[in-house]
């Protein structure tokens, strides 16, 4: 799915460099869940832009399903964001004043994919919201949020799902339940989902874990099983 060598990033800050990646190699297979832990600063924010087609690297390769994206343009970055991935973000990203089908069905109008009403009550109805399609933003929990964000990326039927702190603004119990969700997306259907944590035991739910500091991958643990909610 994802084979990156040698990846750098540096940004310009004045007479000011600040190396925010620095010979970052990895390759994650098809169907892999993993999780990304590592301070502020540690460069994970950075990776995951560049993996999401949002940034590009100052050096270094970025293979996305055997095709070579670090040097596309933004146009061709923006296409393959559209067809490949899905984003699921701390803050949700909802309008608050729209249903949650609207929010869901609203990046595939951009996108230009049919059967959009379609797609969008599906992805609802896999993350348990189907109940709740015509509710506004604002009339849900932060966990229907979430779960309102998670089928947003989900109707676009990405490869991979790329989720940044996905249970940042939840209590513990609703984390949980986001991330057996997510968990259940990757092992039902298929999708690569890579996601940051600061929490271990978020981490936990998934098989892999990469920690980053200063900019490089410092180490990587495999876990086994991962969690799930019945031993939460």
């Amino acid at each position: 799915m994802i084979e990156v060598q040698n990846l750098s990033k540096v940004y310009k800050m004045g007479n000011l460099e600040v190396n925010a990646l620095a010979d970052v190699s990895l390759t994650i297979k098809p169907g892999e869940m993993m999780a990304i832990m590592g301070p502020s600063g540690s460069g994970k924010s950075t990776f995951m832009n560049i993996l999401g087609c949002l940034d590009k690297p100052t050096s270094g390769s970025y293979r996305l399903e055997g095709s070579e994206v670090s040097g596309l343009t933004d146009d061709r970055l923006a296409e393959v964001r559209n067809k490949k991935i899905g984003f699921v973000f701390q803050s949700y990203n909802l309008l608050p004043r729209t249903s949650a089908l609207d929010n869901v069905e609203l990046p595939m109008v951009y996108s230009g994919v049919k059967n959009r009403r379609q797609r969008a009550r599906d992805a609802l109805e896999k993350v348990g919201l189907s109940g709740r399609a015509k509710h506004t933003a604002h009339e849900l929990s932060g966990g229907e949020q979430q779960r309102v964000a998670i089928a947003r990326a989900l109707a676009q039927e990405p490869a991979l799902i790329l989720a940044d702190e996905p249970t940042g603004n939840l209590d513990t119990r609703t984390s949980h339940e986001i991330m057996a969700i997510l968990q259940k997306l990757n092992q039902e259907d298929g999708i690569t989902i890579i996601l940051v944590t600061h929490e271990r035991d978020i981490a936990e739910y998934t098989r892999r874990l990469v920690h980053f500091r200063d900019g490089r991958i410092n180490n990587e643990e495999t876990l086994e099983p991962g969690r799930t909610m019945a031993n939460f």
